[in-house]
C-alpha cells in the first residue's frame, strides 16, 4: 500500500479525520510536551495518545529512514501498513498505558483475534521494533512473552512433471513464456515480472537477478528451451520500444540511485522491462510518462485459472513453480548446494524442505494393499 493512501485510510477510516483538513495541518500543532514517546501515552481529551499531525509526521520518517537504507519498496508498504494499524490500535485504547504493553497486546491479539500466520506477527513485530527506533526515536526495549501465532509445519504443494506440462499448455501468450520462465528458471513472481533486457545473458545460459529477496544480486539458468521464443518476445518489446521513443516517450522506471545519476539511461534499450504492460503510466512524481513492467497480478490470475482449466485438483500459484523447479532439479540428481545458490536462499534449511518433499513423494514403505 502506498503511504499516501495509507495515511489517507488512516485518516478517513480509521482516525475519522477529514482528509482534506489532515494534510494541510501544519507541524506545528504537534504538541511536543503532551506526547510522550519514551516510557507512556499521556492521554488527550479525545481519548487518544497521539494526534493525527503527529501520526502522519511519524509516518513520513518512517518512509524517510526506509528509503534511506535502500529497503525494496515491498518492504516500505509494508512496514509502513504496520505502523497505520497500530497506530489506529493504540488510538482506539482507553486509559494510560505504556508502550511496550501496547505493542505486545496487538501482537497478541494479531494472533488471537485476527488470527494472522506466524510470518506475518513477526513481520509486524519487525516493523513496530524499526518504527519506534528510527522513527519515532524510542526503541521498544524488552517486550517480554506473548502469545506467539503457531507456524504450522506444512509441505510446499509440488506438481508432477506432466501436471507442470499440462499447466504450461493452459496458458496462452506472453503469460505462458512468464510461467516458464518462473519454472524453467526458479524465479519469484516479482523477479520475473521485473525482468530487464540487461539481465538476460544468452551466451551463458544464464539470467541475472538484480536485487533480489534481501537485496542480494544471484545467477539462474537460462533454459535452452525458452532462448528463441524470448528472443522473439524482445523483438516484439523492441518494435514497441521505438514506437514509444518516436512519440516522447520511451522512458523506463530505474533504481533511484542510477535515475539520479544517469538520468537518461530510462530510454536506454538494455534498461527495457522484458515484459512491459500494455499502458504507458503518468508518474507525477517523478515528472514523466514512463512504461511499467507488467502487474503481477495478470500473472497470478493467468497462472490460476490454467490450473483450473488442467483440471488440477491442487492448489496452484506462481510460487508453486518455484518450489517445483527446486524439487524436479534434487529429483534429477542435483546437490542441494546447488539448488540453494539458483534458489537464492540465505540459508541451506530452508532448501532442505525438498529434500523431505522428495522423500514424501517416494516412499520406501509399500503398503500391504498393493500386496
Amino acid at each position: 500500500m502506498p503511504g499516501s493512501l495509507a495515511l489517507r485510510i488512516l485518516y478517513q477510516e480509521v482516525l475519522k479525520f477529514p482528509w482534506a483538513v489532515a494534510k494541510d495541518w501544519p507541524a506545528a500543532t504537534r504538541d511536543p510536551g503532551t506526547v510522550a514517546v519514551t516510557e507512556g501515552v499521556t492521554l488527550r481529551e479525545d481519548g487518544s495518545g497521539v494526534t493525527a499531525s503527529w501520526c502522519r509526521e511519524m509516518i513520513v520518517r518512517l518512509q524517510t529512514e526506509i528509503r534511506t537504507r535502500h529497503y525494496s519498496h515491498r518492504t516500505e508498504q509494508a512496514y509502513v501498513q504496520w505502523a497505520v494499524r497500530f497506530l489506529a490500535f493504540e488510538r482506539s485504547r482507553n486509559g494510560v498505558a505504556p508502550r511496550t504493553e501496547l505493542v505486545r497486546e496487538y501482537l497478541e491479539h494479531l494472533a488471537t483475534v485476527e488470527i494472522v500466520a506466524a510470518s506475518t506477527q513477526n513481520q509486524a513485530l519487525n516493523a513496530l521494533v524499526f518504527f519506534f527506533e528510527k522513527a519515532v526515536g524510542a526503541p521498544l526495549g524488552t517486550i517480554g512473552e506473548f502469545a506467539r501465532a503457531k507456524r504450522p509445519k506444512s509441505m510446499p504443494v509440488i506438481l508432477s512433471k506432466e501436471e507442470v506440462a499440462r499447466l504450461l499448455a493452459a496458458i496462452s501468450g506472453v503469460y505462458r513464456l512468464m510461467a516458464q520462465i518462473l519454472y524453467g528458471s526458479g524465479l519469484r513472481l516479482m523477479e520475473c515480472v521485473s525482468l530487464r533486457v540487461k539481465d538476460l545473458d544468452f551466451e551463458r545460459h544464464q539470467i541475472v537477478i538484480r536485487e533480489g529477496k534481501g537485496m542480494k544480486d544471484r545467477v539462474t539458468v537460462l533454459p535452452r528451451c525458452l532462448q528463441e521464443p524470448l528472443r522473439e518476445q524482445l523483438a516484439r518489446v523492441r518494435t514497441l520500444h521505438e514506437h514509444d521513443v518516436s512519440r516522447g516517450y520511451g522512458a523506463t522506471f530505474l533504481p533511484p540511485g542510477l535515475a539520479r545519476r544517469q538520468p537518461n539511461a530510462r530510454c536506454d534499450w538494455p534498461w527495457q522491462f522484458v515484459f512491459p504492460a500494455d499502458r504507458l503510466t503518468v508518474d507525477t512524481g517523478a515528472g514523466g510518462v514512463f512504461r511499467q513492467h507488467v502487474h503481477e497480478t495478470m500473472l497470478q490470475r493467468a497462472v490460476s485459472a490454467a490450473g483450473r482449466r488442467a483440471g488440477l485438483t491442487k492448489p496452484v500459484h506462481c510460487h508453486t513453480l518455484r518450489h517445483c523447479f527446486a524439487t524436479h532439479l534434487l529429483e534429477d540428481g542435483y546437490d542441494i548446494r546447488t539448488v540453494q545458490e539458483l534458489l537464492g536462499h540465505a540459508d541451506v534449511s530452508t532448501t532442505m524442505i525438498y529434500t523431505h518433499v522428495i522423500q514424501k513423494l517416494e516412499p520406501t514403505v509399500r503398503s500391504p494393499a498393493d500386496q
